[in-house]
């Protein structure tokens, strides 16, 4: 688990930013849940043979005996706090959130314990466009930011869950001739969760499931026609994918639609957004049966392409627009009343007010990286105000003309 300094929290409130403009743009509402819930609920809804359950959970029991668990993931959440509210049944619903999830694993670069996720979940819609819908607005969200010729849409189809019990029956016989020369993690998931085995890293492993079943194959028709539709609606909307037949995902409620957002840019850990269909969890979770689709992507994931990629402007790397000094003592009371007036005339100026020493102040306003500096000195006429675009001397100006001229030169560096 990790600390968000005060250098990078700027960064993360731009992607942040970005995020919760497309997902209005689309009319999805914000849901906010707590980061503990009853341990059951994750193990009905992920699955308890599933390596989050299993493996990565961080459950406790409470002074009442209850056991309670930090949420590996927001989708159960979601659920649980849709049916409790009656917000699901014959309801069409779009909402997102965001928050840190918790999962005891192997930290990797860009990966924590305690980790960060924007998630997405629709509720009450079963037809392909909505499917469609969830995968528009990502593209969109990475067009902003600058990133999407770095990222590849990968798409599958798991069919229904009959599709899916016919086809882990013959991908099991498949695999049980080649059991010895399996990894020991496939091994394992045999018996318990054999569809995660198509997504080993194993080589060896890889290598055997060249000549395995194709779940392609096992679709029904209905099935087919979902997926063609939605590949019909990414093809008219001008975003390219790639059909990748061994995606699955790791919880064991998805069904028909899954989907990744991948990039080579990060390493092995090339996956920032990842979600799909899941019709079955709300009835699984005691509700009534609702079509469902959503996704979560890694904040720490995204930050960390945009930083490598350099896509993050200039002006959202700092927390601040104008760093506002006094240039002697007799002037300092100045300067507070200075920032009062430009913070009261110029909505959303972001000002700094130097209010430690004086000593060597014209390099220490430099040295803050802003894009605008005032200082504030006594003259013959009164105080005046000189204005700096990082190196370069724009005016000197009394108080009462500063407000225009800062307004004038912010709206310039925006």
């Amino acid at each position: 688990m990790n600390d968000i300094l005060p250098h990078e929290t700027p960064v993360w409130q731009y992607l942040e930013r970005q995020v919760r403009a497309v997902l209005s743009s689309y009319g999805y509402s914000e849901i906010r849940m707590p980061i503990v819930e009853q341990t059951d609920l994750f193990k009905r809804s992920i699955g308890e043979v599933t390596d989050i359950v299993e493996k990565e959970m961080y459950t406790f029991e409470d002074r009442n005996g209850e056991s309670l668990t930090l949420r590996p993931e927001g989708t159960a959440g979601c659920v649980r706090a849709g049916e409790e509210h009656g917000l699901l049944f014959n309801q069409a619903q779009r909402f997102w959130y965001q928050g840190p999830m918790f999962r005891y694993e192997k930290p990797q670069k860009g990966r924590y314990r305690q980790f960060h996720q924007i998630g997405v979940e629709t509720f009450g819609m079963s037809a392909a466009d909505i499917d469609a819908e969830v995968i528009m607005l990502s593209a969109r969200l990475w067009k902003n930011l600058g990133i999407l010729d770095a990222l590849t849409l990968q798409l599958n189809s798991l069919g229904s869950n009959e599709n899916r019990l016919k086809y882990k029956e013959d991908l099991v016989e498949y695999l049980m001739q080649f059991h010895d020369r399996l990894d020991d993690d496939s091994q394992r998931r045999l018996k318990s969760n054999p569809l995660r085995i198509l997504d080993s890293k194993n080589e060896s492993t890889q290598m055997i499931l060249r000549d395995a079943p194709v779940l392609a194959d096992y679709l029904d028709d209905e099935s087919r026609e979902h997926f063609s539709r939605l590949t019909d609606l990414l093809d008219q909307a001008g975003i390219h994918y790639e059909i990748n037949s061994r995606l699955v995902r790791g919880l064991d409620y998805y069904c028909n639609t899954v989907f990744e957002w991948v990039t080579d840019k990060l390493g092995a850990q090339g996956t920032v957004c990842a979600g799909g269909r899941y019709d079955g969890l709300v009835q699984q979770l005691g509700g009534k049966a609702t079509p469902a689709v959503g996704f979560a992507m890694g904040i720490e994931r995204l930050v960390l392409l945009l930083e490598t990629l350099d896509a993050i402007p200039e002006s959202e790397k700092v927390s601040f627009d104008l760093y506002l000094a006094a240039e002697s003592k007799e002037v300092q009371s100045d300067v507070m009343q200075c920032g009062e007036l430009l913070r009261d005339q110029i909505s959303g100026l972001r000002i700094k007010t130097h209010c430690a020493g004086l000593k060597n102040i014209n390099s220490k306003a430099r040295q803050t990286g802003a894009k605008l500096i005032l200082l504030l000195q006594k003259s013959d006429a009164g105080v005046v105000g000189t204005l700096w675009s990082e190196a370069e001397l724009i005016a000197q100006v009394p108080l009462s003309a500063l407000p225009s001229l800062v307004a004038q030169q912010w709206q310039l560096i925006k």
